[in-house]
């Protein structure tokens, strides 16, 4: 290579020396005709060159072809693609401040007597990903025009609330309350303000969250939001670990088959009879912290034990039905929110105060915010 180089230069002084002493010879008493041909001269040597040096000839190959170009944008992408991945996986890393209130009372030591506040870790990490609580118009147009579904039972209940409590005003959400907490019933609501739609399921079974997939299958429609939970009930009263994995891995086929988010589709894609659909944004409602000696009734202390929590929760991951285990939900993880707030969050040892299922959805909104490669 350096053979190559030195016969190179050589060539050059040749062709270029040579040719310059000719001109000065004949053309000294026109100087810009001299110097014009020395440039174009300097220039056709400077291309016979190119070959010899690699870094010259990269740098013009690079600028020159399209597909270098393409080549250099697929790995930004997939720069962005992990921080994206890495920033999801921070989203869980929250510290909780549980303090007694001002007026305390003694007599009624329930999570009542608690100011509970929450906040992202601070640490590099999870200050690069910018998590926000998000402000009200902030929600309002990440939902706009959005069809959100909560299917689940009394914890999928509160998170419902939890999360019209972000857009609504609280003389709206007031009145609105009675309506939603129904005993084993629906509810469904639209925010005009933003054309959004949310649906409330009561589904407290997995069998229950299977039958609302296949059921919307035959309909062709999908929400835009999907937030599904169970495992409670299934707990209390059919207390088999091993038959709840079942029926969780069956709602995962079920998904999997039915619904367009499987690899072949992406994001967008078209199923049976060339329907183009969206696939809907899945999210997980795990199960909170069980703290058994504040159960209400002794059957719920009896078989909602902490070695039953451990092992539906081991179903739960064996199953797949999670992101990170190669399922369609982004897991809202409950359990490890309400253990970090603690025993002063909860008055009856399952359902927590409704500031444990707003940090849940604000975990939500900021999974949609980097899914959707938004910047607010």
């Amino acid at each position: 290579m350096l053979g190559a180089v030195q016969l190179g230069l050589l060539a050059a002084c040749v062709v270029l020396f040579v040719p310059m002493g000719m001109a000065g010879w004949h053309l000294s008493r026109n100087k810009v005709l001299f110097f014009s041909g020395a440039l174009f001269i300097t220039l056709a040597v400077g291309v016979h060159l190119t070959p010899y040096f690699p870094s010259v000839s990269d740098f013009v190959t690079s600028v020159s072809s399209p597909q270098s170009s393409s080549s250099s944008t697929t790995s930004v992408n997939v720069v962005i693609d992990d921080d994206r991945d890495s920033c999801v996986s921070l989203l869980h890393e929250i510290d909780w401040e549980v303090k007694p209130k001002r007026v305390f009372d003694p007599s009624n030591n329930n999570s009542m007597n608690y100011d509970k506040f929450w906040s992202w870790r601070k640490s590099s990490s999870v200050d690069s990903c910018e998590f926000q609580r998000l402000k009200k118009s902030d929600i309002m147009d990440l939902l706009n025009g959005s069809w959100v579904m909560v299917a689940g039972d009394s914890q999928a209940r509160i998170f419902t609330l939890s999360l019209l409590g972000l857009v609504l005003d609280s003389e709206h959400l007031e009145s609105i309350r009675g309506s939603l907490f129904k005993r084993h019933s629906d509810y469904h609501v639209v925010v005009d303000e933003i054309g959004m739609k949310l649906d409330f399921i009561w589904a407290p079974y997995t069998t229950n969250l299977t039958s609302l997939v296949m059921e919307s299958k035959q309909s062709h429609v999908y929400p835009d939001i999907l937030v599904m939970g169970s495992g409670l009930w299934h707990m209390l009263h059919i207390n088999n670990a091993s038959d709840y994995g079942e029926s969780l891995r069956l709602l995962r086929s079920s998904l999997m088959s039915l619904l367009p988010i499987s690899s072949e589709f992406g994001t967008d894609g078209t199923v049976t009879g060339s329907v183009s659909v969206r696939s809907p944004h899945l999210f997980w409602l795990a199960m909170p912290t069980l703290v058994n000696s504040m159960l209400n009734t002794q059957e719920k202390r009896e078989k909602m034990t902490d070695i039953m929590s451990v092992e539906y929760e081991r179903e739960l991951q064996n199953s797949n039905m999670l992101r990170k285990f190669g399922g369609p939900f982004q897991l809202l993880d409950m359990g490890s929110l309400s253990w970090n707030c603690g025993v002063k969050c909860t008055d009856d040892g399952m359902h927590y105060d409704g500031v444990v299922y707003e940090a849940g959805v604000h975990i939500m909104l900021n999974a949609l915010v980097i899914e959707s490669h938004q910047k607010l």
